[in-house]
């Protein structure tokens, strides 16, 4: 369970946008400023209790206290792999549980998000779907998960990167992961860089039309996965909804910052989407489109019907989109060994 008691008739301050606490607290006659207060105490601080804002007026953290809580993540387990990648579980307040995943590297320390539990997609290279869909994350229970693994770090360590692609599609979350996105950003908060926060999706037009018309300043990636229709939909059920060819001029009309780069990531799955012809046919769809792209191959599990390609296949593949203008990487797995790495995640309850 979660540190907060589930109580119906008091308020998560944690799902609560920074306009919403200024309404919140307005009725006991409070002023603006400390709205901003009240943000670095549960972001920056990270406090457990309202109890702990001690430049807030004694009067208001009572009056606080009666109508509204400060809730948190606990790690039920915690593993780590041999790269240094840690995965953890969190069971939620209902019992259900999600996954992140810590995930290290030389100027990097990323920290994998979950935005719902299960997804309802199903990508047949991903295990998150085979669980289906139970539920979406409430805005607080996304932002806890940053909190509870920042509280595993020694002083000397912070986190600098924030990627929204674990568990779930997140713009099918899309209030509560743009309202939690935008603390993530937000100086009185969690203070990232915009730049250094990254919302994937695996191509839910809906949504990323609206997220088109918001003024939104983190980092777009999109898993394509296949050059045509008929793979696509094959790997990527989503794609009988929502065509390739719309999903491209969406993101060719995306509005982006100055030197910024939609991400396009590709899981390589051996025999069906890895060839030749797939990288010329990418070249020229990603023409015009300022991109780069994250060669992923697969990542082995049980119950997925794919096979990874082999490692000359891949640097082909990558040698064909560099050949033709991309700038193409190919992407480490991290955390295979503990089943942490791209579409591994399951949320696993405990035993």
């Amino acid at each position: 369970m979660t540190e907060l008691t589930q109580n119906p008739n008091k308020t998560d301050l944690k799902n609560l946008t920074p306009s919403e606490i200024e309404q919140f607290i307005a009725p006991y006659g409070k002023e603006r400023y400390r709205t901003p207060q009240i943000l670095r105490w549960l972001y920056k601080e990270g406090v457990h209790s309202i109890h702990e804002m001690t430049n807030l007026p004694k009067r208001l953290r009572q009056e606080l206290d009666h109508v509204s809580a400060v809730s948190s993540l606990i790690a039920r387990r915690v593993e780590q792999a041999k790269d240094g990648t840690k995965k953890f579980l969190f069971e939620l307040a209902d019992g259900n549980c999600i996954e992140s995943v810590l995930i290290p590297e030389k100027r990097r320390l990323t920290l994998c998000l979950s935005t719902q539990v299960g997804c309802a997609l199903g990508c047949l290279f991903c295990l998150t779907g085979k669980r289906g869909l139970i539920r979406n994350l409430t805005m607080s229970e996304i932002l806890n998960q940053i909190l509870a693994v920042r509280e595993t770090l020694d002083e000397q360590t912070s986190l600098t990167n924030i990627v929204l692609m674990g568990m779930g599609e997140p713009l099918a979350n899309y209030d509560n992961v743009l309202k939690a996105a935008r603390l993530m950003i937000n100086p009185d908060a969690f203070k990232f860089s915009s730049r250094r926060v990254t919302l994937s999706t695996a191509g839910l037009l809906p949504g990323l039309e609206a997220l088109a018309k918001e003024r939104i300043s983190f980092r777009l990636a999109v898993s394509l996965n296949a050059t045509e229709d008929e793979t696509r939909s094959q790997v990527m059920p989503i794609n009988r909804r929502y065509p390739l060819k719309n999903l491209l001029e969406a993101c060719r009309h995306f509005p982006l910052r100055p030197r910024t780069r939609i991400t396009f990531e590709y899981v390589m799955l051996d025999g069906i989407n890895d060839s030749p012809q797939d990288a010329r046919r990418l070249v020229r769809q990603l023409a015009g489109i300022p991109s780069k792209v994250n060669l992923i191959p697969l990542n082995e599990a049980p119950g997925i019907p794919f096979r990874r390609p082999t490692d000359e296949k891949v640097r082909q593949f990558q040698e064909l989109l560099m050949a033709g203008g991309l700038a193409a990487i190919v992407r480490s797995s991290k955390g295979v060994d503990i089943s942490a790495a791209c579409g591994q995640l399951q949320g696993s309850k405990l035993q």
